[in-house]
This record gives C-alpha cells, structure tokens and sequence, in this order.
C-alpha cells in the first residue's frame, strides 16, 4: 500500500479542483496555476502530469489508450475517469461538452500477499499485469479476472466483472474487500469510512457516477459470502479445448444443443462459443462457423469422459485436449498461445477490431434452433473484410447461488449465457461506421424475441448507448435514466440512484450513462 499512498497527494488535487475547470481553464497557465495552489510542492510534478489542448503532447496522450477508434477523431472531448480505455462507447474519454481526464494509466501497483492470500490492485492496471504478478508469486493463485487481458481493473470490476472463473468463484467484484476511493469532495475513503451502501454501488454500479475508485483489495481466498466459503486456487495443470463446425457440420443443431449443455456443466467448466462467417473449400464458398471452447480447471482425464457423457454430438476426440498451466491458458483463450506470459503486460495491444460497435443481451430461455437459423443470412451478408463475431458465454454453476441484489450486477440465477454482439471495421472505413452499425442494430432486433424480456437487459460493462442515454451534458432526470438503468441494473437501479443521492448530490461525477441523483 505505500505506493498507493505516495500516489495520492496528487490525485487529491486534480480531483477537487476540477469543480473550478470551466472557470479557470482559458489558459494552460491558469490551469497549472489553480492545481498548484493546493499542493505548492508538488507543483514541478503536477505540471508533467497534466495536459491541455495547449501542449504539444495533449492529442497523444488522449488517444493512447483509446481502445475503439470509433472515437478517435478531433471532437472527442470531456471530464471522465479512464482506467483501461475500453468502454465499448468511448465514455471514458469522450464528450461533447468540455472536460477533464484523470487518466489512470499509471496508477497500476499489483502488490501480492501470498501469505494472506491476497491483492491491491490499483485502477490503473490491466488484467494481464494481475494474472501475470499473482503467477509470479505463486501457480497455484489468481483472481476471477475478464476474457480480455488488456481491460483495465477499474471499468472491470466496477461493472461486476465476469470471466473465466465466473461459473465457479462468481464476479471480480464479488471477491472484493476493501477499497481506496475519493468522492466529490476529495474524502479518500475505504470500506469502513464509506460505508456498505456505497461498498456495494461501486462494485457492480460501474465506474464514473460516484467518483473515483484508487485501489481494489481482492480475496484470493476465504470468504465471498456469507453462504459460500472456498479458495480461489488453480491446480498445475488445466485442458483447454476449441473446435470449429460449419453450417455442413451441423453447427446449428450443435450451437442449439451446447444452450442445454454448457450452463448445467460442473463449475469447473468455462465454456464459450463463436459465430462468424468463413470461407470454405477451393471455392472459398462462405458459410458459417461456430467455434466452441472450453477451459477446465482439471486435468484432461476428467474432461474427455465429460465432455462425452454430456456432449458426444461435438464429435471431441482425444487429441482435441490440450493441457497446460493456468497462465498458458490466458494466453490460448485470447489466441496468444505462441506468445510468452510477458505479453499479458502489453496494454496498448487491441482487444477487439477498432473501431467497432458492440451490444449485449442475456438469454433466460434456450433459443429455438430455427431462430439461431435466421442468423445466418445476415451473417453472410457483412462484407467480407469485415469483422463480425458474435459470442456466447455461458453461465450457470457459482453465478446461480448468489442473490441478484448481492451487488448492483443482478444477471445471476436463470441466466443460461450472456450473448456478445460485436462488428469492427479498419479505419479508414469509418466513413461508413453507419452503415455497419445499422446492421448490427438490424441484428439486435432481430434477436430481441429470443432473450430477456422487461427488461430486456444487458451488460453495463459492454455499454451501448443505444438502450438509452442522459442529456449531452449528462444530466438526466430519473425517469429518463431509468430507461437504460433498469436494462442494466433491474430493480438494483433503485439502490444506486439513492446511493448516488447521498455521495454525491450535486451531480459532479456524471456523463451519458452516469446514475443521477434522484431530484436531478
């Protein structure tokens, strides 16, 4: 933790002068000048961290991390709080109104306690760098962390944060146990001086509505709640597998058949599948192929007799297992099987196709097979130089034992899988981003029959406008965010407005999907 305390002085001070940013940001000067006034010693040090449009570095320090390059164009503007850069609608780094970025990038410390079996990790990090710092220390550790390596910890674990061990230790934010945070009026709290009600909205009610979360302490083992008491441990080897079937493979009977099969699969099971578009055959005729993948925390003796009993219509056979160590197993889920584990340190690689579009859905019911069907002509119809992978994430196992309302996260009991609708293009096509994300709103609707319904919801951590938004300036009435709230949240939203009310009433942490406080 001292890293953590030699860092906060400086935040402190970016944090509570930004209520005075309009007034006294005509000038690069006049900015420095008002940071300075609360720190005069710090001044030399405030001044190489912080950047306006006058500096010469200002653009290339905005865009590093920007992960969507949707965005990355002359206008993106605001005040937001960035960790990893990936917020699905650029809403770490964009606005249309002026503002300000407190730019996490190098608050990252991974400080490990073997002994205790636990973690500070600050907002700043990626989930590479946790699982890479943990395995040093120790094989056998490591935390619930996301699919993708280079999403920052703060945006992950604010918006509850599943993963490859959801199905068996829950959320990322479900195995948190205390925190450094800084409110509105630059209060650096943790648990005990904040009190359970804001406890409970940030992990889960996603980052940027109630200010600033520094540092997350995780449990690597012991107690999640107070029903469920385990070890987040790893054995030396785990099996993976992944396997391809085309539409002549019989893939839609199969993809039918894995929504009976993956949510009622034992805890130690992640399983996930992939749909995009493939050409085939010396004709290179397009089809469609499915992609099933599997991590289980085992050995490949236990799998391969699983997997038969409870899926022999896949067609696995032995040489379709593969064991390796956890570590190794991060990097085969996110295609890096060739690479060393230093790569889980890289932020800046990309995690999806920038730019892109994404959206979300949860499905309560298996989806009839000929619906899955009519996926396929629109499928088939992207250009072929595009980029549209649709994902399936499975759910049931641990996900289905905690209560919705435990955290503001309530996608949990009778959710079979999470659905990831995603469309990313080269840049140079961004002139045509409508037209590809016309299509993939097409797509939406086509599936909204088959998912949940009133709501019909989604994951706040792959956000999309779309659903519903605040004004520009990112006030809204209650009413107006409940639009989008409840799509996210259920009934959770309730509690979040009302937390909201009390941290921070005037509505300084806000923007297009911000929770407002309840007289706004």
């Amino acid at each position: 933790m001292k890293s953590l305390y030699r860092s906060l002085p400086l935040l402190f001070v970016v944090v509570c002068s930004l209520s005075w940013v309009n007034v006294l940001a005509n000038s690069h000067d006049d900015f420095l000048d008002c940071l300075s006034s609360y720190h005069p010693d710090e001044s030399s040090s405030i001044s190489k961290v912080t950047y306006t449009e006058t500096n010469s570095s200002y653009s290339a320090v905005l865009e590093t991390s920007i992960h969507n390059h949707r965005f990355s164009t002359p206008n993106t503007r605001n005040h937001r709080t960035r960790s990893g850069g990936h917020d699905y609608e650029g809403l770490s780094y964009v606005s249309h109104v002026p503002f300000v970025v407190i730019d996490l990038v190098r608050f990252k410390s991974v400080e490990v306690d073997v002994e205790n079996e636990e973690v500070w990790v600050q907002s700043g990090a990626i989930v590479g760098e946790v699982y890479y710092r943990i395995n040093e220390r120790s094989t056998n550790l490591t935390f619930q962390g996301a699919f993708g390596y280079t999403v920052g910890i703060g945006g992950f674990i604010s918006g509850g944060g599943d993963g490859l061990l959801s199905r068996k230790y829950c959320l990322a934010a479900d195995n948190v146990i205390d925190v450094q945070f800084v409110d509105a009026s630059g209060r650096v709290l943790d648990r005990r001086s904040m009190g359970e009600d804001l406890f409970w909205a940030i992990r889960g009610g996603r980052g940027g509505s109630f200010g600033i979360v520094l540092s997350w302490k995780i449990k690597l083992s012991g107690l999640l709640h107070a029903d469920h008491c385990f070890n987040i441990h790893v054995p030396s080897i785990v099996t993976v597998f992944s396997v391809g079937r085309t539409l002549e493979q019989n893939a839609s009977q199969l993809l039918h058949h894995w929504q009976y099969v993956a949510p009622n699969l034992p805890n130690d099971v992640y399983s996930l599948l992939t749909i995009s578009k493939w050409n085939t055959g010396e004709n290179e005729t397009r089809t469609v192929l499915v992609t099933f993948t599997s991590l289980f925390q085992g050995g490949a003796n236990e799998l391969i007799p699983l997997m038969q009993e409870r899926f022999p219509e896949l067609g696995l056979v032995k040489e379709d297992f593969i064991e390796m160590t956890w570590i190794e197993s991060v990097l085969f889920i996110n295609g890096l099987s060739n690479e060393t584990s230093e790569v889980l340190l890289d932020r800046y690689r990309p995690l999806l196709p920038p730019p892109f579009k994404s959206k979300s859905n949860f499905v309560n019911e298996p989806v009839p097979e000929i619906a899955l069907q009519g996926l396929w002509p629109q499928l088939l119809e992207v250009d072929e130089a595009i980029s549209a992978v649709q994902t399936f994430i499975a759910y049931g196992g641990m996900m289905d034992e905690i209560s919705e309302i435990e955290t503001p996260f309530p996608h949990r009991k009778g959710t079979l899988y999470k659905i990831h609708y995603n469309i990313g293009w080269q840049e140079e096509e961004n002139i045509r981003s409508q037209r590809y994300i016309s299509w993939m709103r097409k797509l939406y609707s086509y599936m909204g029959p088959f998912v949940s319904k009133s709501p019909r919801t989604a994951y706040v951590n792959y956000r999309d406008l779309d659903i519903g938004r605040n004004n520009d300036d990112g006030k809204a009435s209650y009413k107006q965010a409940s639009v989008w709230g409840r799509k996210y949240f259920k009934n959770n939203f309730d509690r979040l407005v009302s937390v909201k009310t009390k941290i921070d009433p005037e509505n300084f942490f806000k923007h297009e999907q911000s929770i407002p406080p309840h007289f706004h």
